[in-house]
């Protein structure tokens, strides 16, 4: 924050200091580095783009094998169809990513944010594509600072077509995991509905605007993460940090010059490590809520530690009760598990390990019972009285079943009319039954009956079903 500019008189009694909340905007033009760190960077990128690109092609017996298909309102996962009723599972799956990102971010800091955040990927992708067509650093700072030419004009417009072409490609892809990806290819240009173009462009517009124009300003203003990460890092949390103790008093040295006896510090103060930072801080201040723990200052760092002949790790990932206590490196892996971690550690592994089972054991038979109400109870020509139902039967495995239906839980009680339902893969079927008994089996009121659905060809797939039979 800086003071604003005060025309109160220095001398007055009431002057007052006038102090802006908001930083003003300075463009970050970051310098490519090549080390350990960026390769894992570029590592998650494809893995990331590659599964996101590539998932909607896959085919999985006859269809996609990936799709949440809005229209028919089921989530289909290679063999797995899942429907709203299982919406159980999409909790679970909040729940673990919840509890490993607390788990990550407690052993080794901003770990999501620097290899696998949408916006660090996208950021990466989109400054690859300016540093090949508009040169590096320096050529970006001194052609965005010269006058406009017609090459200078030339050079934006091809590196924003390319952007827009990356951002529609990727809101394309997002959309076919709602909508086939089959029948959007047959919808272009001009077929499209409505909420496929909406989110198409709605998406592509966030991607080209925040990966191309935002960029640090989202980690360090918008996002969340980067606001509530403290109250997950302790002491003992490994963080990407700056070795004071080590570095200062910095200052630049001629090769050769011992620095201890020049009264310097390892750091050179050559900066490398604040052009190469995404986020544009300089970790030598310290830790900072804007470092996303890429790692790039580390690779920058440690080619010049090397060329002067000292040792690397000036910048690394350590913690800070190690810099406090001079922790060597086996000492700063057993202090990793502590209380926290192994809480976290139980606490995702028993989520996780639920979820997996109730999966592994989950019928793919779902059945609704709905009494008729509109014909409570009614007494047959021969005395006998009647309960109509309505019979919602979803077969959730990828083959055709044949299901029986059979009722018991009253003396004599049995169903008038069809007791065997054919179903569709992953279809559902809606079936009306009449169940009678005689007028002495049971009480005035409700009483408590059960369907038994079972698939005749797999007898591990079955439902029994509690309802109610109503006796005048």
């Amino acid at each position: 924050m800086e003071p604003a500019e005060n025309n109160t008189p220095a001398n007055s009694a009431d002057a007052q200091a006038i102090v802006s909340f908001y930083e003003k905007h300075k463009k970050v033009y970051i310098r490519e580095v090549k080390g350990w760190w960026n390769n894992w960077r570029w590592a998650f990128v494809w893995i990331t783009q590659v599964l996101f690109y590539g998932a909607p092609w896959i085919e999985w017996n006859g269809r996609q094998a990936i799709l949440l298909h809005l229209v028919e309102r089921k989530f289909y996962l290679f063999g797995l169809v899942l429907w709203p009723q299982d919406v159980f599972y999409l909790a679970l799956l909040l729940i673990i990513s919840a509890y490993a990102l607390f788990l990550f971010t407690a052993i080794a800091g901003r770990l999501f944010c620097g290899y696998a955040c949408p916006q660090t990927v996208y950021t990466e992708i989109f400054v690859w594509v300016e540093n090949r067509i508009e040169g590096d650093r320096s050529a970006r700072m001194k052609q965005d600072n010269g006058p406009m030419t017609a090459s200078k004009v030339g050079l934006k417009a091809a590196k924003h077509a390319i952007w827009l072409l990356i951002s529609l490609w990727t809101g394309f892809t997002l959309v076919a995991y709602f909508t086939p990806v089959s029948e959007l290819l047959a919808a272009l240009p001009f077929n499209l509905s409505g909420w496929e173009l909406f989110w198409t462009f709605f998406y592509a517009g966030f991607c080209y605007m925040q990966a191309g124009f935002l960029r640090e300003q989202v980690c360090k203003y918008m996002c969340p993460y980067a606001r509530f990460q403290g109250v997950m890092f302790d002491p003992d949390t490994l963080v990407i940090t700056y070795d004071p103790e080590r570095g200062e008093p910095r200052g630049a040295r001629k090769k050769g010059v011992d620095a201890k006896a020049a009264g310097l510090g390892d750091c050179v103060d050559c900066g490398l490590c604040v052009v190469v930072c995404p986020t544009g801080i300089d970790i030598r201040k310290g830790q900072q809520y804007e470092c996303i723990g890429c790692g790039a200052c580390i690779d920058a760092c440690d080619p010049v530690m090397e060329k002067i002949g000292l040792p690397r790790g000036l910048i690394r990932y350590t913690t800070e009760n190690a810099l406090a206590k001079h922790f060597t490196p086996q000492e700063v892996v057993g202090h990793l598990l502590r209380p926290r971690i192994i809480l976290y550690s139980a606490i995702l592994t028993i989520i996780t390990v639920a979820a997996i089972w109730s999966l592994a054991t989950r019928v793919p038979l779902k059945v609704d019972v709905i009494r008729d109400r509109s014909t409570l109870a009614r007494e047959a020509d021969d005395g006998q009285i009647e309960n109509v139902y309505n019979l919602k039967i979803m077969n959730t495995t990828e083959e055709p079943q044949r299901y029986s239906v059979v009722v018991n839980g009253l003396d004599g009680i049995e169903i008038l009319g069809e007791r065997i339902v054919d179903v569709a893969s992953a279809d559902n079927h809606e079936v009306t039954v009449v169940v009678r008994v005689p007028p002495e089996s049971g009480k005035k009121g409700a009483n408590t009956i059960y369907f038994d659905i079972k698939a005749q060809n797999h007898e591990q797939i079955a439902v029994h079903e509690k309802a109610s039979f109503l006796m005048p």
